[in-house]
């Protein structure tokens, strides 16, 4: 993270969090204000708000829930995820980042009342139902160490917990704090894989694609399952190609017998996004492809397209790890039949496959997981 200023709610200028914080970030301006408002005002005023807000920090209250169902989106297949909303936005700057839009506007946010967080988790905890619980969703589950070690205390909450799994999706290579930790498998480490060529072009300030395997490496090599999302997928000349070598990279390295689950995805986007990526990233040309709207109001690759480039994917991965579970992320039944020969129902629905994936992978001991 590269932050010029922070931003601290006075509301929670006592609290322990907002005091390591400034403990930790001594070095950077703080500014107290008595209106989180005005601080959003502040960087919307910004030629380019979205990399304003990558560079100022907000310490402030989550008011909401903590837990939450994943939104996922109509009229596709949603695992049903769980998200622990920690905070809000991310350092690193991809073309495609769906929170450019979602926010408005977008800033660096971290939620500091714990103790509302550590309860939540406990009703979670205290259940007998499986629960498949990321940070990944409104942030990256790793840029924060620096600034507070959220990722390395939820590995600490996590450990041992007989019903629910944590899993840390990043982008970064930044997995230090995690490897000498015991977390006895509860935490799922997972990492969102491109080839060179995406990751070059529209993924500034992330990790390259062999130092995101390394970390992976590294922590199977101290016993944490993985996980990886292949999401989004782009259509480019010469793209099943590349993606069939990054598959071979991840499996040169990896032992797939450690690995929870694959997700697959295609890019889509909100129509919304495409001023911003066309003002911010004015070389990117990925939203010049084979679009239509999608049943859900999002833009897609004509369905065609997306089924042949999964089962592309597909058709390698399983080439290289046959036993790997796959899923799709927000694909309806004749792509999952298409592709993977069968539809989540018949399988008891995509939560109950991955609940399943989970439990051998993890150290679960949950009262049910059948459904």
């Amino acid at each position: 993270m590269k932050i010029n200023k922070i931003y601290i709610d006075q509301a929670v200028a006592d609290y322990p969090v907002t005091i390591e914080i400034i403990r930790r970030m001594k070095h950077k301006h703080f500014e107290y204000v008595a209106d989180t408002e005005s601080v959003f005002r502040l960087i919307n005023a910004f030629k380019d708000p979205e990399s304003a807000g990558k560079r100022s920090l907000l310490l402030t209250l989550n008011k909401g829930h903590f837990v939450r169902k994943c939104p996922g989106t109509t009229h596709y297949t949603c695992c049903n995820y769980h998200i622990l909303h920690i905070g809000s936005y991310c350092s690193m700057d991809c073309s495609y980042c769906i929170l450019q839009a979602y926010f408005h506007p977008p800033l660096l946010t971290f939620f500091v009342n714990h103790e509302e967080m550590k309860k939540s988790l406990e009703g979670v905890f205290s259940t007998g139902e499986i629960c498949r619980m990321g940070t990944g969703e409104f942030t990256d589950s790793m840029i924060w160490e620096n600034v507070y070690p959220i990722a390395s205390k939820l590995v600490r909450m996590f450990a041992g917990r007989r019903n629910a799994v944590l899993e840390l999706k990043t982008k970064t290579s930044e997995i230090t704090s995690l490897l000498g930790l015991k977390h006895q498998g509860n935490t799922i480490m997972s990492w969102s894989l491109n080839t060179p060529r995406v990751i070059r072009e529209q993924e500034r300030r992330t990790a390259f694609l062999n130092d995101r395997i390394s970390a992976a490496a590294a922590c199977q090599s101290v016993g944490y399952p993985l996980a990886f999302h292949f999401d989004p997928l782009f259509w480019y000349e010469g793209c099943e190609a590349e993606y069939n070598q990054v598959i071979e990279k991840l499996f040169s390295r990896i032992d797939p017998a450690g690995i929870a689950w694959i997700s697959l995805g295609s890019f889509r986007y909100m129509p919304q996004l495409s001023e911003i990526i066309e003002r911010r990233f004015p070389g990117s040309n990925i939203i010049y492809g084979e679009f239509i709207r999608g049943l859900d109001s999002k833009m897609r690759y004509f369905k065609p397209l997306r089924i042949r480039l999964y089962q592309s994917i597909v058709t390698k991965i399983k080439e290289m790890a046959p036993d790997v579970i796959l899923y799709f992320c927000m694909e309806d039944d004749e792509v999952w039949s298409s592709v993977l020969g069968y539809t989540p129902s018949e399988h008891g629905g995509v939560s109950a496959i991955l609940d399943r994936s989970a439990t051998r992978h993890c150290n679960l001991r949950p009262v049910s997981v059948q459904r």
